[in-house]
């Protein structure tokens, strides 16, 4: 028997991601606690209590444990040691505190796949001139902790370029330059008893400037044999953490026919936010059952669909503006989420556009129509 609330979720990071994941636990009668350190931040409004602190703080993670039930986070920018320090004293944190650790360390994580067999990018664990020369030019060097949305990604198409990376070099790493590959993902969950469920692939675009996710399209146009291989690699993947959650599974896939795996999200994930309307279960309340221990809910498709993110454009910060709301929603199938951020900054995600067709271009179309008639920025009065 249960009581409200059913249980009481602690999210690490108030973003969208977080913001998101509340309006599936309010179905399920599901209170979400929030320390995120913005007292402005997405999921701040809709949060049952909303704490304000560093995520690297240990009191602050301590505080939120002890009005939980459970843990989980929608950011990897955290204290894993604090993480870990609770859980030894009794915190139920989902995915668990080593995973975090081992998943943040983008280098870790290399080793940690390739030592269990998944397939990667060959990589190197210095950037040098030597391993740069082995790897061929161009190679990519990798920021071994913090890099997203293009982020701590250089490509280096020369040693000069190489050595002339900021920072120290153990705080990067190197990995062969894969060219034309295709970048697919496999969005995989894994309950509490080590039962597994996939979602079809997606297919991520890529912003040509800014190398950062601009849409995808849901489920990725693969052939029957490498979806195959790529479901079987993704699930490797996430079973080799034996933990609780929702995985977001980047992969490679090369012109040879090769998936690799680029890199995982312990979370729910841009690439995932089209299944909100086009699947049985969203990946937002499929985490959620994943980290309460509630079983699984399917993944079938229900329509093929598209997602495109909505940027924040210019070069200024400051106050949100949104123009062209009543255009896009005017817009037959057109779905638009907002994603109640209070200030703008150029390249900032803001919200998204989704829209549901008989095939993906249809959808793909139908929501790059929505998203270019909004306009998220900083703009002076009329």
């Amino acid at each position: 028997m249960y009581n409200y609330p059913i249980m009481r979720l602690g999210v690490i990071g108030g973003g969208q991601l977080g913001r998101m994941l509340i309006a599936p636990a309010r179905e399920l009668g599901v209170a979400v606690n929030v320390l995120d350190p913005d007292p402005e931040a997405a999921a701040a409004e809709p949060a049952d209590r909303f704490l304000v602190g560093s995520l690297t703080d240990p009191a602050a993670l301590a505080e939120l444990a002890s009005c939980s039930d459970v843990l989980t986070y929608e950011i990897e920018h955290i204290d894993a040691e604090a993480l870990q320090s609770l859980s030894n004293r009794g915190a139920v944190i989902r995915p668990s505190a080593g995973t975090l650790a081992c998943i943040q360390d983008k280098l870790l994580q290399k080793r940690h796949l390739a030592a269990h067999g998944i397939p990667v990018p060959e990589f190197a664990e210095v950037p040098s001139a030597d391993e740069g020369e082995r790897l061929g030019y161009p190679c990519v060097a990798k920021s071994r902790r913090g890099g997203y949305d293009g982020r701590g990604v250089v490509v280096c198409r020369t040693e000069n370029e190489l050595l002339a990376l900021p920072g120290a070099s153990h705080d990067w790493y190197l990995e062969r330059y894969l060219s034309d590959a295709g970048e697919p993902a496999m969005l995989v969950a894994r309950g509490v008893r080590g039962e597994v469920r996939l979602y079809d692939p997606f297919e991520m675009m890529f912003h040509p400037e800014r190398n950062i996710c601009d849409a995808v399209v849901l489920p990725a146009a693969l052939p029957a044999a490498v979806q195959r291989r790529a479901a079987e690699i993704a699930v490797a993947a996430v079973e080799s953490f034996e933990t609780a959650g929702l995985f977001a599974v980047e992969l490679f896939l090369t012109t040879e026919g090769e998936v690799l795996v680029n890199e995982i999200a312990p979370r729910p994930h841009n690439s995932g936010h089209v299944t909100i309307e086009a699947c049985v279960t969203s990946q937002f309340e499929q985490h959620l059952r994943a980290v309460c221990g509630f079983p699984l809910g399917s993944t079938e498709l229900l329509s093929p669909g598209a997602m495109v993110n909505l940027l924040a454009e210019g070069r200024s910060e400051g106050p949100v503006g949104i123009l062209g709301l009543e255009e896009a929603l005017a817009l037959e199938g057109v779905r638009v989420h907002l994603y109640g951020k209070r200030r703008a900054r150029p390249g900032r995600k803001m919200g998204h556009v989704t829209a549901l067709a008989a095939d993906t271009q249809t959808a793909l179309e139908a929501a790059r129509a929505g998203a270019e008639r909004l306009r998220i920025g900083v703009y002076e009065p009329a």
